[in-house]
Order: structure tokens, then sequence, then C-alpha cells
């Protein structure tokens, strides 16, 4: 029986789900703006066809300069395609989506309300992607919005996220794997536009997870990774809320002698998960993980380095709505000269943090504290906007109100006290909207079960 890095190989094989794809060109782009600009001078450059997909698509000046990249290919008579998730791109106008399809380009929403499947609602299409002609894409962590572009004018810093662009093999199944999420929204793609067969043009062999719903293929890539790393486990994740096999699994790597280090947000756009996030910090330290926090306006990438050898970056949060419940997209890679350049980005990224270490005190627990920072590396200087101002607060409140586990059980207690309250002081309203409530939920497992039953049969259903 063969060991070693063939058994490792094989197991990321049946763990994502996918087999490597030699011969592949990579590129790097650790600054978001940099890397929207090549994305918007990729499209320009487009033949045949555009295919874009992306969880948020904003109606800002970011948005509407793509939207005019797009729009210009479209009028050239290039076929191009946009799938943007319903949910996360709800806040964009109509007229946006109007204005594309105008000049010819096909705008698909990905899982609207009231279409398709109920219990399918919270299934969200969370990936990022562009691919060109078959033979060049970007995948990542970016989404279409003035926060990943900056505005150097009003002193507002660029979300920190990170991409890779690539030519080669690797492309055209990147085009196959937005050629199936197309396909959930409406009809399938004409072949023509799955025939690219690009050639080799580069050294690295890339393997492409897709994430499903439910079969948690970067959730056992993580842990598999986890348990065979021997020198260094490094991860960025903008929402950090972790299962806990893989908590246990960062846990018995740092045990074992290997260097793990958690990057994660110190402001951030969804404030709870921040609290949700440093609940588990304690458990991480006491097993010598070391933990940082980004001092820049948001830290939005997910990536991983693993010893000397192994990339992951895609869109996929370590967190279970992100691990079990979307559709994801990351990219694995075997590749030593990537993995040093993304390690000493982390270095950078860690130098601009301030580290969250443990201070002993008499007779109570250790705190949580933010060690000084030694690194001399000045924050980025940065001017919030409005939506990130009233974040900040939003979280400074909640540091006042004391430690993270009370405050979640303080606001757990206020809930119940005012769901008591209600019914108490409007018997009549609660009880018709707890009733219609209840009647919704009947017929949401009443459509299901019919839904099951034909399904069963091999009726046509939608």
């Amino acid at each position: 029986m063969t060991t070693g890095v063939g058994s490792l190989d094989r197991g990321l094989d049946r763990a994502s789900g996918t087999r490597p794809i030699p011969g592949n060109a990579l590129t790097h782009h650790a600054d978001s703006a940099r890397a929207l600009s090549a994305m918007v001078a990729m499209i320009a450059e487009a033949r045949s066809w555009v295919h874009l997909e992306n969880y948020i698509i904003r109606d800002d000046a970011t948005g509407r300069r793509f939207g005019d990249a797009l729009a210009e290919r479209a009028r050239e008579g290039v076929r191009v395609r946009v799938l943007y998730d319903w949910f996360g791109s709800r806040a964009t106008s109509i007229g946006y989506w109007h204005r594309l399809r105008r000049t010819g380009v096909e705008a698909r929403p990905f899982n609207p309300p009231f279409r398709g499947r109920p219990f399918q609602i919270l299934r969200r299409d969370h990936r990022k992607l562009l691919v060109v002609d078959g033979n060049r894409a970007v995948v990542g962590g970016l989404c279409l919005g003035d926060e990943w572009a900056g505005d150097p004018a009003q002193g507002r810093q660029p979300w920190r996220d990170t991409a890779l662009a690539l030519r080669g093999p690797a492309a055209a199944a990147l085009d196959a794997t937005f050629a199936r999420v197309w396909q959930r929204a409406g009809e399938p793609l004409p072949l023509e536009e799955l025939a690219a067969d690009p050639p080799e043009c580069g050294p690295t062999a890339v393997r492409i997870v897709e994430g499903v719903p439910d079969e948690a293929r970067i959730w056992r890539v993580v842990g598999l990774l986890a348990t065979t790393a021997v020198e260094r486990f490094w991860i960025t994740d903008a929402y950090l809320a972790a299962p806990a096999a893989i908590v246990a699994g960062l846990i018995d790597a740092a045990r074992a002698g290997v260097d793990v280090r958690v990057l994660v947000p110190g402001a951030t756009d969804i404030p709870v998960v921040r609290a949700l996030t440093r609940i588990g910090y304690r458990d991480l330290l006491h097993a010598g993980i070391r933990l940082f926090e980004w001092r820049g306006p948001m830290l939005h990438a997910k990536t991983l380095v693993a010893d000397r050898r192994w990339v992951r970056v895609g869109s996929s949060n370590l967190n279970v709505s992100s691990l079990l419940a979307n559709y994801e997209l990351d990219v694995l890679v075997d590749d030593e000269p990537l993995a040093v350049e993304l390690a000493e980005q982390y270095r950078r990224d860690t130098a601009a943090s301030r580290e969250v270490v443990l201070v002993a005190r008499r007779r109570l627990p250790p705190r949580l504290t933010d060690a000084v920072v030694a690194s001399g590396v000045p924050a980025p200087s940065h001017q919030p906007s409005a939506h990130e101002r009233a974040r900040s607060a939003v979280v400074a409140l909640r540091q006042v109100a004391g430690g993270l586990r009370r405050r979640l059980a303080v606001l757990a207690t206020a809930a119940a006290a005012l769901l008591g309250a209600l019914l108490l002081l409007f018997p009549h309203v609660m009880s018709v909207t707890l009733a219609a409530g209840a009647f919704w939920t009947a017929f949401l497992f009443g459509w299901y079960a019919v839904f099951r039953r034909a399904r069963a049969r091999g009726d046509d259903v939608p």
C-alpha cells in the first residue's frame, strides 16, 4: 500500500470531488481595486463570450463601471451572461438590470422568492467568478461594489480581499461550473459557449472545489489539510464561526506543534458575526493558536496556506451557512511559489493587525486583550463611510455591555421577555400573527410533501 504525498492527493480528490487540472498560469491579486481593474480589462478583451457570476453587484460607481464594460461587449456581438444572487443584490435597482438587458446582456437572479422550492430560500449563490472566452478566469472573494474599489478622493481604503486570475485549462473547467449554476436559474447555456479547449500555458495544477449545499466539500478539504499539516496552517476568514469539527482540527494541529494562525476582521459589516467569532477565542489561544484582527476598514478575504505547498482562495467562509447551505467556489492549488507569495502577504497583513492575547489575572480567569502592535506598521488610513460608522457604533456599544457570552444571554432574555409582553398586551393581534405563521408553515410543509411525492413518481415539477 502506498503512503505519503500520493495518499494525501487521493484524499483531496475525494474530499473536493475533483482532480487537479495541470497546465495553468496564475496571478495573485491582494489589492481589491487592482483586481477589479484587471477584471474590467479582461471583459474589454472578450471576443466570444463573458460569463460573470457574483453574490453582490451594486448599482454604484463600481457596479456601473462593470455594467458599462459588459454592455459595450454585448453591443459588439459578444454573448454576455450575468448571474447574480437575488438576496445579495437585493438593494440593486431594477433599472440597473433593465439597462443591461436593453444592450443585449442576459442577466438572471439566482433563487428569487416565490420561485422554486420554499425550503431552498436560504440557499444562496455566494460565488464570485468571471470567465472570458473559456480560457481566462478570475475567482476569489471580491464582490462588485464601491467597498472593494475604495475612493482615494474621499480617503476611503478598499476592502482587503484576495482573487486569483488564471489562464489555461482550469478556466474552461470554471466555465463549466458557471454553466451548472446558470442552469439552476433558467435555461442552460448554448453548447458552443462550453466548447473552449485552451492549451496548457503554465506550470500550475488547480483543483476547482464547487461548494454545493449539503456536500461540505471545502469543509472536508480544510479538515484534511489541518490534519496533515506539519509546519504551518494560516487562515484568513471574513466571517469566522467555524463548526466544532474544524475548531477541533485547528486545536489538534496547534498542540502537535503546527504554527496555526487565524486572521479575521477587526471591524466588520456584520457585527453579530464578530461576536460569534470572539466566543471561541479562549479555546484557540489556550491551544497555542495565534489570533489577529485586521486594523483596516474590512478584511473580506477567504484564504488558507498550508505548509509551503497548499493554497486555497475562494468565496467560502468557515461558517455553517457557507459550508453547508450556499453555492460556493474555491480553488485549491499545489504550488510552492504561490504558497510562498501568499505567506508573505499573510505576514504583511498580520503586521498591519492587532494580535489578540490572554492576560492572566489574580483569582479571575484570563481576559482577552489586544497585544501591543510592535511591527511599526501603521494602520491603513481610512475615512469610513456612513454605513461603516454605523456598524462601528454598534460594535462599540456591544463591547461596553461586557463579555460576549453574557451579551448573547442578555439578548435571548430580552427577546423572550419582549415576546411575553406582546402576548400579554396584544393577545388578539399576537394570536392572529402566530396563527398566520402556523398556517404558513403548514402550507410550506404540505407543498414540500406534494413536491417530494411528485418527484418520486417522476412527474415534471418546477
